[in-house]
């Protein structure tokens, strides 16, 4: 499944937190990615990421309670 994400609503971002979250969730994330993703992510460009079917469920629950919104594109 890929995802679209939009943006970062929080007030107060951690990155951290959303980076590791990319990383766990994403099929092909790596640390050095996630981290750039989610610099592109904070700055209010839309990040593709492709996560796995086990991994569906767990991933949008995440992403929810990071405050970041997504799109599923597939």
């Amino acid at each position: 499944m890929k995802l679209n994400l939009l943006s970062c609503d929080a007030q107060r971002p951690d990155k951290r937190a959303i980076a590791n979250c990319i990383t766990e969730i994403s099929i092909h994330g790596n640390a050095s990615l996630s981290n750039e993703l989610t610099e592109i992510l904070l700055d209010g460009d839309a990040v593709d990421i492709e996560v796995g079917d086990k991994n569906s469920g767990s991933a949008l629950r995440a992403l929810r309670k990071l405050d970041v919104d997504y799109e599923i594109v597939e």
